[in-house]
């Protein structure tokens, strides 16, 4: 704690530390309360248990968080390649010598304790990416740059792809906030999250709906470009109406007819008036939406596995899901926060909680345990200290007088965004159930321990800009 102590007058920032061990003794108490046993009030005395081993994590992750302290914040910068290396030798390690859990190869066990390269992997890139991006000439505009830093993201996500492990992967496109920042063009975002709009339509509606959609989409814009005024506006508004009606109607390529034929009639006219420009542009947009649209369902339906299936009809189509099945994990969620209500039940009071009717409870559903016992006061008060945490990363990474320094602020703050949101969405039913940890509360010492030394790393990191050298 002398680390601490001698920080004080030197800019540290109290308040991400007030959150920080603010979160991890929530964790802890919500991971006692869910294991909790009458008769074993000592439970977390002894390292066998859950609540034993995770407080034993807690320990190492505390002291490594005042070590990290301790340590000058260059540290960090020398060796941001070699971290990134070693974790990637740790990535192709799992898949070798890993123990197999919950079918992905990605834990590497000794005894009661065992270890998930993947979290550090999020540290390695984190710092290596960061680095790249400070280097003077580095530009995201050239494209072997931008290929670069996407090599950088994409190589550890791969291999914790072969795992296979979904949610890890996942989480390393929070960087691309670090490259939104940057600078790299928001075309880039809106291209992606168009295709993901995309796919997801296809899994909700018929292929034949979104095929539709996308033509009356295009045709009302030709409408509005040709007309450019209220009349274009309306006869757009006419359009998508018909459209409409005739979706509810029928879900087969019948639907397609009265969008293709404005949308053909209205490219003739336009090439007449030789906007060629705008018509080469929409009818490739509009035929390449329509074979990806088709080509998602066709891949949903033949090349994923039933369990892959399942967890996206969960999220997108649970009336197609077994209540005792598939759709056990997210019912049972929803009913143990619901059933907290306002205030809660009160600290060891969860019900559901007790009789484990939540499966993984301590890991990715630790969140429900506040839910049922802390009530909605209480559920909103660990998202605001989240939210807390991600504020401050930002003003820490604005604040910064070094291009490093800010680089792995939003490397931070996007990934524990990724992580609170997908984990909490996924209780609530709102985001698909890819085991993603909450962070410092879910259990699980390799996560405790990384995100710890993150946050270390970025408060050291943040004193720096009191520095004259």
């Amino acid at each position: 704690m002398a680390a601490l102590q001698n920080s004080r007058n030197r800019g540290f920032d109290w308040i991400m530390l007030t959150v920080y061990f603010s979160l991890v003794a929530i964790g802890w108490a919500m991971l006692y309360s869910a294991t909790y046993i009458p008769e074993q009030p000592f439970a977390f005395l002894n390292i066998s248990t859950t609540i034993g081993s995770q407080t034993v994590w807690i320990v190492i992750s505390l002291l490594a968080f005042v070590s990290v302290l301790t340590l000058d914040w260059k540290f960090w910068n020398t060796l941001a390649f070699p971290v990134y290396a070693v974790s990637l030798f740790m990535l192709v390690l799992v898949l070798i010598f890993g123990t197999e859990i919950n079918g992905s190869k990605s834990w590497f066990s000794f005894g009661v304790f065992s270890f998930q390269p993947s979290e550090w992997a999020k540290l390695g890139t984190a710092l290596a990416l960061s680095g790249y991006l400070s280097f003077l000439k580095v530009n995201l505009s050239d494209r072997k740059t931008l290929l670069t830093a996407v090599g950088i993201i994409v190589l550890p996500a791969l291999l914790i792809l072969l795992q296979p492990d979904m949610g890890s992967a996942l989480v390393f496109l929070s960087f691309f906030i670090l490259l939104y920042r940057k600078g790299l063009s928001p075309v880039y975002f809106i291209i992606v999250f168009s295709f993901a709009g995309a796919f997801i339509l296809s899994l909700i509606f018929s292929p034949w709906n979104v095929a539709a959609g996308i033509l009356t989409a295009a045709a009302s814009i030709l409408l509005y470009y040709y007309f450019n005024s209220m009349q274009g506006i309306i006869l757009s508004a006419l359009l998508t109406g018909l459209q409409i009606f005739l979706m509810i109607q029928d879900d087969e390529w019948v639907i397609l007819l009265p969008s293709m034929a404005v949308l053909l009639v209205m490219g003739v006219l336009h090439i007449v008036k030789k906007n060629f420009s705008l018509v080469g542009l929409t009818v490739p947009v509009v035929v390449t939406f329509i074979v990806f649209s088709f080509g998602s369902s066709y891949v949903f339906e033949k090349a994923l596995k039933p369990h892959q299936q399942d967890r996206i009809n969960v999220w997108l189509r649970p009336e197609l899901c077994d209540p005792k099945g598939s759709l056990y994990n997210i019912i049972q969620s929803k009913l143990a926060i619901g059933s907290g209500g306002l205030l809660g039940k009160g600290y060891l009071k969860g019900e559901m909680t007790k009789l484990n009717y939540v499966p993984a409870q301590t890991t990715d559903f630790i969140f429900t345990s506040i839910g049922e016992e802390q009530g909605f006061v209480g559920s909103l008060g660990v998202i605001a200290l989240y939210t807390i945490f991600l504020l401050r990363g930002v003003v820490i990474a604005e604040r910064a007088k070094l291009e490093f320094i800010r680089n792995y602020a939003y490397c931070i703050v996007g990934i524990f965004l990724v992580h609170f949101t997908i984990n909490i969405g996924m209780t609530l039913g709102l985001m698909p159930v890819i085991g993603i940890p909450l962070p410092f509360l879910s259990k699980g010492g390799s996560s405790l321990l990384a995100f710890s030394i993150m946050t270390a790393i970025l408060i050291k990191m943040d004193m720096a800009r009191f520095r004259s050298n």
